[in-house]
């Protein structure tokens, strides 16, 4: 990008150029955007020479830590893509139980380390996942009902803002960036090359129970799960899955992973699936078995592999299960082929939170994934998630930014008050536009 720096800078058309963009995406569907460079930066001093060279060249810039944004949020069409995923520092103080990662790190990786010194911290529930972008949106990760949305654990950022300084944001210094940072997912107006983490004492026994039921009992599962989700111990993430079988048929997978001290703790709080009132009608029961951390990535992966074309959409909802039972069947109906799925999420009722940009959530978590192969069924699968979401959006008290489709669908992702306090925020620190906005905004 200049000499004596490490980056590499590939304008559109140069050799490298093309193989850079799709790189830049982890969803096989890679959008038809096209920026006018991608700046693939190598430490942060190549993240402040990207950033002047987009002022000086009047080009604005979208941010890239791993690239699992399903929208590709980061790839606009003109512009500088400035690609920071090569930041995987990672340095970690056990006595004061604080790591300072990259953008780059990637979620399970950093678990994997902090393990080995008996530290946790609520990364990602998908393997490969890059810190950046999922803290800047909130981060729902493991054990994230116990420690909040993994951008409550963020106590510093080193950022380089619009004006090419590369500054300290925290509670004390810069604290209104430091607010936006935790919660305003792609619409963050800086280029994070470091956050600061608290970390937490890694539990020691971790468990998972299953129950599987036929598309018939779909009513009676949902009506379960809802009853029951409120008295469901923080440190269980009950989860109802419509997925299809090895046969290619719809079904209903009910999972609750445990991260917990021990066997004794783990079969308490999993006693409500071995009370299920329909375990008589599973065709698989399975409510308390040891499993490692790795075991749950790997069962992860198989829902999210790589390599496949993504369309996604969600909703939060506190919603009468009554009023969503027919959305949910028509979801179900209507599922693409495997390993496409639709996932319940049982989150509330949460806590207080600090002051932070993110400011949505709700009881219950709906999130659609169309997932395929071929790009033959793109129009098909990718309206999927839409419009079921679109029929059921007057149940929705708005969407996670994890998920979000608003350049299809534009939905509220943050309250009134926030949204407004983030305008005033960019307009103070970014009164130029630098960075790209999110696609959409309601």
């Amino acid at each position: 990008m200049a000499e004596g720096l490490e980056g590499r800078l590939i304008r559109h058309g140069e050799p490298g150029y093309e193989e850079a963009r799709r790189a830049a995406v982890w969803n096989a569907r890679t959008p038809e955007r096209f920026p006018d460079a991608i700046a693939l930066a190598a430490a942060e001093e190549d993240v402040v020479a990207a950033v002047r060279l987009a002022r000086r060249e009047g080009m604005r810039v979208g941010v890239r830590s791993g690239g699992h944004s399903w929208a590709g949020n980061h790839v606009r069409d003109g512009g500088l893509l400035l690609d920071v995923s090569r930041l995987d520092s990672m340095a970690v103080d056990a006595a004061e139980m604080t790591a300072v990662v990259g953008p780059g790190c990637r979620g399970n990786e950093v678990l994997a380390a902090l393990a080995e010194q008996q530290l946790f911290f609520p990364a990602g529930h998908c393997p490969g996942v890059a810190l950046g972008g999922y803290l800047l949106q909130g981060g729902f990760g493991w054990n994230g009902r116990v420690h909040g949305p993994a951008c409550m654990s963020v106590e510093a950022i080193d950022v380089v803002t619009a004006a090419g300084e590369l500054v300290r944001a925290d509670a004390a210094s810069h604290p209104d960036l430091f607010w936006a940072a935790r919660g305003a997912g792609p619409g963050f107006f800086g280029a994070v090359v470091r956050f600061h983490l608290r970390l937490y004492p890694a539990p020691r026994h971790v468990a998972n129970g299953v129950l599987l039921f036929d598309l018939e009992a779909l009513e009676d599962v949902f009506r379960w799960v809802h009853e029951v989700g409120p008295k469901v111990p923080r440190e269980v993430e009950l989860m109802a899955v419509v997925h299809r079988d090895l046969g290619g048929e719809p079904e209903i997978a009910v999972t609750a992973p445990a991260l917990v001290d021990d066997a004794e703790e783990a079969a308490a709080a999993l006693a409500f699936l071995e009370r299920c009132p329909l375990r008589d009608r599973a065709k698989l029961a399975v409510p308390n078995v040891p499993v490692a951390l790795p075991d749950l990535y790997a069962a992860v992966h198989q829902s999210y592999p790589d390599g496949y074309r993504y369309a996604v959409d969600n909703m939060w909802t506190h919603a009468p299960v009554e009023e969503l039972l027919p959305g949910l069947r028509r979801i179900a109906e209507t599922l693409p082929g495997a390993p496409s799925h639709m996932l319940w999420m049982n989150w509330g009722p949460s806590p207080p939170r600090p002051e932070m940009a993110y400011s949505v959530e709700d009881e219950t978590y709906i999130a659609l994934y169309g997932v395929w192969g071929d790009p033959a069924e793109d129009e098909a699968n990718a309206a999927w998630p839409t419009e079921r979401m679109r029929e059921m959006e007057q149940l929705a008290s708005g969407i996670q930014l994890a998920d979000e489709n608003l350049g299809q669908r534009p939905a509220r992702f943050a309250a009134e008050a926030n949204m407004a306090r983030l305008d005033a925020v960019r307009a103070a620190y970014d009164p130029d536009g630098l960075f790209h906005p999110w696609m959409g905004r309601l």
